[in-house]
């Protein structure tokens, strides 16, 4: 049986946000966006958008478009 794939928001999370010792709320303060927007996101009711992927970038270098890519998935 095949498992879903990790939504972006989750990866963020798991592999960006929490290793750095940030709060959700520090994150979405240096990107720009609120933090209601960005816990949506981690918890994956929310898609990562074009300009969501740009600001994903910007934090972690990792390209925009490997987020849209996880999000396309």
């Amino acid at each position: 049986m095949r498992r879903a794939p990790t939504h972006p928001g989750e990866l963020f999370e798991e592999e960006y946000r929490k290793p750095s010792g940030i709060s959700q709320a520090e994150a979405a303060r240096r990107m720009g966006m609120s933090l209601p927007r960005m816990n949506e996101i981690v918890k994956g009711k929310r898609a990562v958008t074009a300009e969501t992927a740009l600001l994903f970038e910007a934090m972690t270098g990792s390209r925009a478009e490997f987020w849209l890519n996880l999000q396309a998935r």
